[in-house]
């Protein structure tokens, strides 16, 4: 907790004031603040309950906290390219961010066994790697093959599984419970929301038509396009609508692990309130 209080300390009446007073403050105290956050969600990933987790979280945590760790450090990545005002590097970010901290909140309301299966998803592509060894790929008769193989049999050996033990994962086509993440982006937050914010993102990832629209191209009023090959600047909207997603994972995985107290109650509420004030401060001066 100390390293978080050192962290927020500078967050008094005044300074808050002055970063909500125009567009350019708000970008600016956006910056910082989306920094400490991740910060923040770094120091909450490594804390641990010694009496439920005395040396270390089990492989029924593990896989939840493995999200948490990847949702911090893609927030970190977030405020680098926010800070270089390249807002489409971004986009590309920011969706794996939202798949990770939407997974790891549908994760922790369910049961062990869907724990498993979300855990047993993951080995599709390296299944798919055991059969082309058997098929006789001259891939795994090189140097990098070798080592590959040696980490899918490790990693398959600490689970103690087998090629035969995904048989549910292949009938619900390496989709947790069968369910796509619209499925569960829709039981997590809202299904309303995934094509502004999870859906639009996928564009970044795939190179759409839209996204060269947008990002790649200026288009001449004879209806010509030419490159633009310039970064466009990022401001609040790229950021604070993503700290949304991030808060409610880090509450339930403190209250998972039994340390979830008012301290920490506190401090994932500022978080909230400090987000949601900047958003709308943006929408109150932005003018177009």
């Amino acid at each position: 907790m100390d390293e978080i209080q050192a962290i927020t300390d500078k967050y008094d009446q005044e300074y808050i004031k002055t970063g909500l007073t125009s567009v350019d403050s708000l970008n600016a105290f956006a910056h910082t603040f989306a920094g400490d956050v991740a910060e923040i969600y770094d120091c909450l990933a490594r804390i641990r309950n010694p009496e439920r987790n005395p040396d270390g979280f089990s492989i029924d945590d593990a896989p939840i906290l493995g999200l948490l760790v990847r949702v911090a450090k893609l927030l970190r990545e977030v405020v680098y390219y926010y800070g270089e005002s390249k807002a489409e590097l971004i986009g590309i970010i920011e969706r794996p961010l939202i798949e990770g901290a939407v997974t790891a909140t549908y994760l922790m309301s369910q049961s062990l066994d869907v724990l498993e299966d979300y855990r047993k998803c993951s080995y599709k592509d390296r299944l798919r790697l055991l059969r082309e060894l058997e098929n006789g790929s001259p891939f795994f008769e090189t140097k990098a093959g070798k080592r590959l193989l040696a980490a899918i049999r490790e990693k398959m050996a600490f689970e103690k599984l087998t090629a035969d033990d995904f048989a549910e994962q292949k009938k619900h086509r390496w989709r947790i419970q069968g369910k796509s993440f619209r499925d569960i982006f829709a039981e997590v937050i809202h299904d309303d929301l995934y094509p502004a914010t999870y859906g639009m993102m996928s564009e970044s990832i795939h190179g759409s038509w839209n996204e060269s629209m947008d990002w790649g191209l200026t288009r001449n009023e004879d209806g010509t396009f030419l490159p633009f090959s310039l970064y466009h600047p990022a401001d609040v909207r790229y950021i604070a609508p993503t700290i949304r997603f991030t808060i409610e994972p880090y509450r339930l995985w403190l209250e998972r692990i039994e340390v979830y107290d008012e301290n920490l109650k506190g401090t994932l509420d500022w978080i909230e309130r400090v987000n949601n004030a900047l958003f709308a401060k943006f929408d109150h001066y932005y003018d177009g």
